[in-house]
């Protein structure tokens, strides 16, 4: 067989169903590969918008997502999508093309070091050389992705190995004696973990993104109630615990609601389950949880106590450990936090999410609780970076994991569309939005033909305020409204639409938001919908850049 038929086969051996990419000189082996293969072949108009489809793809169905690219610059405009992905921990296998061996290193056209550049934003990577190692190469890099803390993995395949013969056999599993990823927690930190829980009067669970990834959020759910803890979720962890849940006290941090940031600030022992502590979410890390004892609980032991000290470590899979946690559970030695949960029922009442309408212009917030309601809360919501992706955290309540979809460590503008277009090719039967910024949507606009080419029904809700609104925000705030580099002139997003064949809208009236998104939501194909929103509305609350959590403008009377 071919090289790029052995690619092929190994891709169908791994459940593959679907690629999005572009083609170029050095895939064309493969291309022609794919012109036969039972494959579904998504051709997006930019390489980045194919990795951010991938991952998109792979966040909504827990599956590997896969993209391909050729050489040069084919492969370096995948970066941004593999670094994306990276930072949020999602399966993905990018597949580039590469020069021929021979000419490798010697700056042939459209080449360039693509191991070099994606070393230090994938989980690993690979260059074929032999193509006697390919189906090897394959099977391990599916096994890397999808398994201990998941990431991508980029394999760089010259189009003469493409073009080689070999005998195709398949490893039937996979043993990298460097990769030993553990599953199951230590059962001495297991019960160091159950005594703080004995000992803890003001509990609080912080649920990361690895709850989803772990598909733990059941188990969660049962430990939660067990043990009477409310439960706060992190941007990436939005959905692992139910968003309506009477213990759910929403998203902390930055723009995070005051009762989660007090409930951390003042508790005694922190549950943290898959989550990283990233910045956006301590605040002032001296000031992060200054009562309490932590425990940290995830699958990447780098990941605990770089950030934040921790108590007890707790190093596997989290719904693994959650399920030792249960198994050994005394619930007679449980502590009384009828106390600490009726504080936090005050703290909601006091300090809900707020708004002010004015009955003028759009209020972003009511297009989201508008949205929720007319979807029922079940859309799958994908967002892109700013503060329509703000708006959409807080406004939408997610009770299903995978449902909430959006760029959080690398924070990657142009995410949300794309990455929408696989998510819905991946649940083609549920309802999928992209919340947009009028910024952002322009990053991967030109992604409308490939919705149009398909027919994939994705809705895109362009929250228009004329400005980049989350750097003004910062601008209005601590920069005395010197609005430099921010001010937007935008293009009619309507015509923009129409002109690439897909169906738009513009809303302007606040009296006409709720029957635009009921024509939005029950139109079949792919829509645009301009919502011209209240220029200057900023996300409230919202702790100022190295301040303590419990510090918060706006939201706090």
């Amino acid at each position: 067989m071919k090289g790029a038929k052995i690619l092929i086969e190994s891709l169908l051996k791994e459940n593959v169903e679907v690629i999005f990419g572009y083609p170029g000189g050095a895939v064309l082996p493969l291309f022609d590969a794919l012109y036969d293969a039972p494959l579904k072949f998504i051709l997006t108009r930019h390489e980045q918008a194919a990795a951010h489809a991938a991952d998109g793809f792979a966040r909504s169905s827990g599956k590997v997502g896969v993209c391909l690219a050729t050489s040069g610059p084919g492969a370096t405009n995948l970066v941004t999508g593999i670094a994306t992905a990276h930072m949020d921990s999602i399966p993905m296998v990018a597949i580039t093309g590469q020069v021929k061996t021979s000419l490798i290193g010697n700056d042939a056209f459209q080449e360039a070091d693509v191991i070099g550049v994606t070393r230090s934003i994938s989980k690993h990577n690979y260059l074929v050389k032999d193509i006697n190692d390919l189906a090897r190469v394959v099977k391990e890099a599916f096994y890397i992705a999808r398994t201990g803390r998941p990431g991508p993995v980029v394999i760089d395949f010259p189009v003469d190995i493409q073009m080689q013969e070999a005998d195709f056999n398949y490893p039937p599993d996979v043993s990298i004696r460097s990769y030993k990823p553990t599953y199951f927690g230590h059962p001495g930190q297991i019960k160091k973990a159950l005594q703080l829980i004995y000992r803890s009067r003001k509990p609080v669970i912080i649920s990361g993104g690895g709850v989803i990834l772990a598909q733990a959020s059941p188990s969660l759910l049962k430990l939660a109630e067990k043990i009477h803890a409310p439960v706060t979720s992190t941007l990436m962890g939005l959905g692992g615990f139910p968003g309506t849940h009477e213990l759910a006290l929403g998203m902390p941090g930055m723009h995070g609601t005051v009762y989660a940031n007090m409930a951390i600030t003042e508790c005694d022992l922190l549950i943290s389950v898959g989550c990283r502590f990233d910045d956006r979410v301590t605040g002032k890390v001296s000031a992060f949880a200054p009562e309490a004892k932590i425990i940290h609980i995830d699958i990447d032991p780098t990941s605990i106590s770089k950030n934040v000290r921790v108590d007890v470590p707790i190093v596997g899979d989290a719904k693994n450990i959650i399920g030792q946690l249960l198994e050994e559970l005394n619930t007679s030695k449980l502590p009384d936090t009828a106390g600490w949960n009726e504080k936090i029922k005050e703290w909601k009442k006091k300090y809900p999410l707020v708004y002010k309408k004015t009955g003028r212009r759009i209020k972003p917030q009511y297009v989201l609780e508008e949205l929720y309601k007319q979807t029922k809360g079940k859309a799958i919501i994908v967002t892109e970076v700013g503060q329509n992706q703000m708006w959409a955290s807080q406004f939408y309540k997610y009770d299903y994991p995978r449902q909430f979809i959006s760029s959080g460590g690398l924070g990657t503008m142009g995410y949300g569309f794309p990455a929408a277009i696989g998510a819905k090719i991946a649940n083609p039967e549920k309802t999928v939005v992209d919340i947009a910024g009028d910024g952002s949507i322009q990053m991967n606009i030109q992604e409308l033909a490939t919705v149009a080419a398909y027919d994939i029904g994705v809705k895109i809700i362009i929250l228009d305020n004329g400005y980049l609104g989350m750097v003004r925000q910062w601008q209005e705030l601590f920069y005395n409204h010197r609005y430099s580099g921010t001010t937007l002139k935008n293009p009619d997003f309507v015509k923009v639409a129409a002109g690439y064949g897909v169906k738009g809208k513009r809303v302007d009236k606040e009296k006409d938001v709720k029957s635009a998104i009921k024509e939005i939501i029950s139109y079949k194909g792919p829509v645009l919908a301009d919502f011209l929103i209240e220029p200057e509305e900023n996300v409230f609350p919202m702790v100022p850049a190295g301040e303590a959590i419990n510090r918060m403008i706006g939201g706090m009377a």
